[in-house]
């Protein structure tokens, strides 16, 4: 079933973003965290992609895998980074005989140590111009874009994406909601319709959401910054309670689902979820 036919149920949808493992022993794992988190019933789940196509493989692996073994509606990701026309056509053929209806267009991060994006010859600068590409050639994929509720700049770009084909978004992850709903109208103010997902990451390692947060640009708010680095601070425990009322807050006021950037941990999801009511 497409993402949008599950938008339009009248609730709140739940799903989660994997990433795909790279040894046998981090396999295993995921699976296990697959099993765990099957119970939520997710609405959907998406795969995402390596820079350099480096994952290629196994992200498709485990989209089938999530598609084939656990009945969970799979999300394709999809970059601009280091994709041409032709590499394009053929991943959208293959997820096509995979019985795939939904991808996420995405431009992408460049590789590691690079400054600026630069797509190769024949290739896409733009998510827009990717996701006009899958659109013209595989009209009948369920596109979805992303939005960044901290760069109110965007929207205009945004605006434009949706008019590439995107359907829906689902926003970078960001930690003060006020970011999101500010998005959201400021998009409904510029024409934007489609459905706008917020993206949830409970925080579960300092240095990890450190690093997520320099890279995406998102920020963290002192008061929360401050209790996670105070001494003997239980950083999951912070991070889950602080997602929990995040996630409270986000459904009371009529989001149109939540996205939780699981990073292949079931335990935090599994808390939030079991404290919820969707």
């Amino acid at each position: 079933m497409k993402v949008k036919e599950k938008l339009n149920k009248g609730r709140p949808t739940i799903s989660f973003e994997f990433f795909p493992p790279k040894t046998e022993e981090q396999e295993k794992h995921l699976f296990e965290v697959l099993v765990e988190l099957q119970a939520f019933k997710p609405d959907f789940a998406s795969v995402t992609y390596g820079a350099l196509g480096t994952t290629r493989e196994r992200s498709f692996h485990w989209i089938k895998v999530i598609k084939e073994k656990f009945k969970i509606e799979p999300v394709a990701h999809l970059t601009c980074v280091a994709a041409t026309k032709d590499s394009i056509a053929v991943q959208l053929n293959e997820l096509e005989g995979m019985g795939v209806e939904n991808i996420l267009a995405l431009r992408g991060d460049p590789p590691e140590g690079a400054t600026d994006f630069t797509p190769p010859p024949d290739g896409f600068r733009f998510a827009k111009e990717l996701a006009a590409f899958i659109k013209k050639n595989k009209p009948s994929f369920c596109l979805g874009v992303a939005g960044f509720p901290e760069d109110q700049t965007k929207i205009g770009y945004l605006k434009e994406k949706i008019a590439a084909g995107g359907e829906y978004v689902i926003t970078q992850l960001f930690f003060d909601n006020r970011y999101y709903f500010d998005f959201v109208e400021n998009c409904r103010k510029a024409g934007i319709v489609a459905p706008i997902i917020p993206g949830i990451m409970p925080i579960v390692s300092l240095k990890q959401i450190k690093k997520m947060t320099k890279i995406c640009g998102a920020s963290i708010p002192v008061e929360l910054f401050d209790r996670l680095e105070a001494p003997n601070a239980d950083v999951e425990a912070l991070g889950v309670e602080y997602a929990i009322a995040q996630c409270r807050e986000l459904l009371n006021n009529g989001v149109p689902g939540i996205h939780f950037f699981v990073m292949n941990q079931s335990g935090p999801i599994s808390s939030i979820l079991k404290n919820l009511s969707f």
